[in-house]
């Protein structure tokens, strides 16, 4: 099936008289006839559902859409995007492991990946994305477990080479973890150029209506866990009885390890209810993106020919940065534009704040158009480097174009710069 088919019918296949739509089922627990059915699933809750901390019939019905969209073999569920990313890392990090990151991410994803996971033993190592292959592999250390990037950064707006990554972390045999959130699987399907994780936060695009809070974690299945870097996969584990998550489970390994072991002991597994709103945003995704597109191509050569603009990123313009591994990774940029305000800090807020369709709003990839300012906002935990790292300056906005006619945010933006 094509993507747009994927949207509408990936996940829950209804059998004669069951309910067209996924239905919701609100429930904690599941029966059984006999206590030994019981002690099995806790042996292997692969086996069938036992307790909705490890699945759901609702949320498994989106896992296997989003799996299905990203081309991928198996995916979980999180309560948010930042579990997912979190979840990612710890599935396969303990403490005294480090892993690399390039530094034009999200500002959320800077604070735990430089405090928190530093706190619990493990090192992120940040480098440039435009660094040389050479120099890169020069960071990573034998106790290097991962490469994290972002397809499209959020704020910054630049396209991760995600070939060029994947080489690299192939090569010193580790695996690729890509945050395509910003592209979702309808503009970029990063399993295609190499990456072996996927993450997102379905609160954005994927959802679309600003309705819940939730993520993803995707895995592409071509990854070999068993090559002596990653032992907790191939090893025996001593929680469910000695199994080996590469032996009993093959290309599934990671996923299920994030399942049985991780989502067990941090319970970070979503609402029935909010996989159902989830997937009503999936439905529509394929025709959502379309046109989030040609509305931010529209806005983007608006801005680009503003005298109140000193600079503006969005990788579907030929001037930009990105634009050719635009071209190479993606079907289309996302609604999402970074510019910078003539003026600094203060011109930018004076703008944000003459906006009248446009909210102002700390949320991203709605269907209605709205603004942030990452260096009071988003990214305000991050100091002057760090926000020159992730190339965040004072006088950025970043506007998330919706879905209204794009005449109408056109005129909201030039009343809002008149005012500069």
């Amino acid at each position: 099936m094509k993507d747009g088919t994927k949207c509408l019918h990936s996940g829950y296949s209804p059998k004669n008289s069951e309910p067209r739509v996924v239905p919701i089922v609100q429930s904690t627990t599941y029966v059984y006839d006999t206590v030994e059915e019981i002690a099995e699933v806790f042996d292997d809750p692969t086996k069938s559902l036992i307790y909705s901390r490890f699945g759901n019939p609702t949320v498994m019905a989106v896992e296997n859409k989003i799996a299905e969209l990203e081309c991928g073999v198996g995916a979980m569920c999180t309560t948010s995007g930042q579990a997912a990313v979190l979840l990612s890392l710890l599935n396969i990090c303990n403490a005294g492991d480090s892993f690399i990151s390039t530094t034009e991410i999200y500002g959320g994803s800077v604070n735990l990946f430089s405090h928190t996971l530093k706190r619990l033993g493990i090192e992120c190592i940040f480098v440039d994305r435009n660094l040389g292959e050479e120099e890169i592999e020069r960071k990573i250390r034998p106790n290097t477990k991962a490469i994290f990037g972002e397809t499209l950064a959020n704020p910054a707006l630049t396209v991760l080479d995600i070939e060029k990554f994947a080489n690299i972390a192939h090569k010193h045999f580790i695996p690729l973890i890509v945050d395509n959130t910003f592209a979702t699987p309808i503009l970029c399907k990063p399993f295609e150029y190499g990456a072996d994780i996927v993450v997102h936060s379905t609160s954005k695009y994927m959802d679309g209506h600003a309705v819940q809070i939730g993520g993803v974690i995707v895995d592409g299945g071509n990854f070999n866990w068993d090559n002596g870097k990653f032992p907790d996969l191939t090893e025996p584990d001593e929680t469910y009885h000695g199994i080996s998550y590469t032996e009993k489970y093959g290309n599934r390994a990671y996923i299920t390890k994030a399942r049985m072991q991780l989502m067990r002991d941090f319970g970070v597994y979503p609402a029935a209810h909010s996989a159902f709103l989830l997937n009503l945003g999936l439905e529509t995704l394929s025709v959502r993106m379309k046109q989030y597109c040609e509305n931010a191509m529209t806005v983007a050569q608006y801005l680009s020919s503003s005298d109140k603009v000193e600079s503006i990123k969005y990788p579907g313009l030929k001037t930009d940065e990105s634009y050719l591994l635009a071209q190479k990774y993606l079907k289309g940029c996302s609604g999402v534009i970074s510019f910078v305000i003539k003026g600094g800090k203060s011109a930018a807020l004076r703008f944000m704040n003459s906006l009248h369709l446009a909210s102002n709003e700390v949320h991203v990839a709605d269907i209605r158009t709205c603004v942030l300012h990452p260096a009071s906002e988003t990214h305000r935990q991050l100091s002057e480097e760090q926000l020159l790292a992730a190339g965040i300056s004072g006088g950025m906005v970043r506007l998330s174009v919706g879905l209204e006619n794009v005449s109408d945010i056109l005129e909201d933006l030039e009343i809002a710069l008149s005012q500069v």
